[in-house]
C-alpha cells in the first residue's frame, strides 16, 4: 500500500527552526518527484520544494529561498524539509506528495500533478 507519513511539525518562534521528514512505503523515491506542499487558512495548498529524484534537482518558492532546504534519504526512503529562520507566515499545514518522474519545471509545484499524500503536519510559528 502507498502511503506516505509527515512528522517534525510544531510549534516553534520567529527566527527557530524545524525539521520535517516524510517517510514513504509501498514505493520508492527514486524515479519519483517529492515535494512539500502547505496550506494555510484561507489559502490555496501551495508548493514549497520540490526534490526530483531521477536527477537531483531541487526547487523552492521564492517565499522560503535562503531559508528551507529539501534533502533525501533514500536508503530509508525519507525526504526532508529543513526550515530555518521560520516567519509567523510560514504557519501552515504541511504535505508531503509524491508522484513519477518526469515533470516539467513548470508544473512540477503544482498539486493537481501528485498522485500521493501525506496526512499533513501543523507547523505553527508565534511571533
Amino acid at each position: 500500500e502507498v502511503q506516505l507519513v509527515e512528522s517534525g511539525g510544531g510549534l516553534v518562534q520567529a527566527g527557530g527552526s524545524l525539521r520535517l521528514s516524510c517517510a514513504a512505503s509501498g514505493f520508492t523515491f527514486d524515479d519519483y518527484a517529492v515535494t512539500w506542499f502547505r496550506q494555510a487558512p484561507g489559502n490555496e495548498r501551495e508548493g514549497v520544494s520540490c526534490l526530483s529524484n531521477n536527477d537531483g534537482t531541487t526547487y523552492y518558492a521564492d517565499s522560503v529561498k535562503g531559508r528551507f532546504t529539501i534533502s533525501s534519504d533514500n536508503a530509508k526512503n525519507t525526504v526532508y524539509l529543513q526550515m530555518n529562520s521560520l516567519k509567523p507566515e510560514d504557519t501552515a499545514i504541511y504535505y508531503c506528495a509524491a508522484v513519477e518522474s518526469p515533470l516539467t519545471a513548470d508544473t512540477i509545484m503544482l498539486k493537481d500533478e501528485y498522485d500521493y499524500w501525506g496526512q499533513g503536519t501543523q507547523v505553527t510559528v508565534s511571533s
